[in-house]
């Protein structure tokens, strides 16, 4: 591995709260430690168009309270191509970028992995994703914010369905991981939460809401992950509307508004140390790792692991929690 003089930073995929924080500790911290530091704009599509911007610390200033990311974010399907990487990586030596630290989810990080093989440039990952799905971290960037603001619309949603007696779905994103609804259900005060990674049948989520209304509950709310396998949250509506009509029933998808808005203190700390703790990895000669946190402690995962192994499993007693709390 030759020496690094200068880092290439980006982010890619979907945008994450805080991921403007983490450009800003990448940026100073490699400045601080006597690099350069370039910015990669719209993630691996910015390599292919060779949109790339040296940056100082002033190019970084008044974005850490900032949701989305300044550096733009794309996909990128000709990337995935022997000509296009080739491409990439001939821009990226042109502009004198030693090695690269990447912001962003499991596509980020498999795209970093070949990438880096391929042509040997040393890179980190920094898991900026929503979702929390990625092996190797206790929390990945922007999942905290995401939360809040789910929590956010849930306590304003029940306002109203106090007020009617009413039943509403919510549905949030985990397309693959039912991490914001568990926690965002639970912090939410819901009486039932559908998730990805748990069956539940429809018959007993009907037998769970009578016997709320049974219990004279002036409303219920239920958290439904979009990539629950009983269909997004009209269609569960839908069918426990045909059996079950004691409220008045609603649906909200809560979509993209999860993504932004301004990081959380968790999230933006969580970037200042990841972005740190990145440079760090590059210059002790580490490459194709995923930096993460376990406990409270920053490790290094290997991209192969954290891509592969997808081990992450929800809290047993966090899904113990959601049948005692919503008596």
């Amino acid at each position: 591995m030759s020496e690094i003089k200068k880092i290439g930073v980006f982010t890619s995929g979907g945008d994450a709260p805080g991921m403007n924080a983490c450009i800003r500790s990448v940026v100073r911290s490699s400045i601080y430690m006597g690099l350069e530091v370039a910015g990669i704009y719209q993630g691996y599509r910015g390599m292919l168009e060779n949109n790339i911007t040296d940056m100082n610390s002033r190019s970084v200033s008044n974005i850490i309270h900032l949701g989305g990311t300044i550096l733009k974010t794309a996909r990128c399907n000709e990337f995935k191509t022997d000509e296009g990487m080739e491409l990439a990586y001939q821009n990226i030596k042109a502009a004198n970028i030693d090695a690269l630290i990447a912001i962003g989810g499991d596509g980020t990080a498999k795209g970093a992995e070949k990438f880096s093989i391929k042509y040997g440039i040393p890179v980190i990952c920094i898991p900026g994703t929503i979702d929390n799905d990625l092996y190797g971290t206790d929390f990945t960037l922007g999942f905290d914010t995401a939360n809040n603001t789910v929590i956010q619309a849930i306590d304003k949603i029940r306002d109203t369905a106090n007020s009617h007696d009413r039943l509403f779905f919510i549905e949030v994103m985990g397309r693959d991981s039912g991490c914001i609804a568990l926690r965002s259900g639970i912090a939410g005060g819901a009486e039932a939460i559908l998730l990805p990674e748990r069956d539940t049948a429809i018959d007993d989520l009907i037998s769970k809401l009578e016997k709320g209304a049974q219990n004279k509950k002036s409303s219920s709310i239920v958290i439904v992950a979009e990539g629950d396998k009983n269909g997004g949250a009209y269609d569960v509506a839908k069918r426990v509307k045909e059996k079950f009509n004691y409220y008045d029933t609603k649906v909200t998808i809560l979509g993209h508004l999860q993504r932004g808005g301004s990081p959380s203190s968790t999230d933006r700390v969580l970037a200042c140390r990841f972005g740190y703790a990145a440079v760090k990895a590059l210059l002790a000669g580490e490459t194709r790792q995923i930096v993460g946190i376990r406990g409270n402690t920053i490790k290094l995962t290997s991209l192969y692991e954290a891509l592969n192994l997808h081990e992450f499993k929800l809290e047993e007693d966090l899904l113990e929690l959601t049948h005692i709390l919503s008596i």
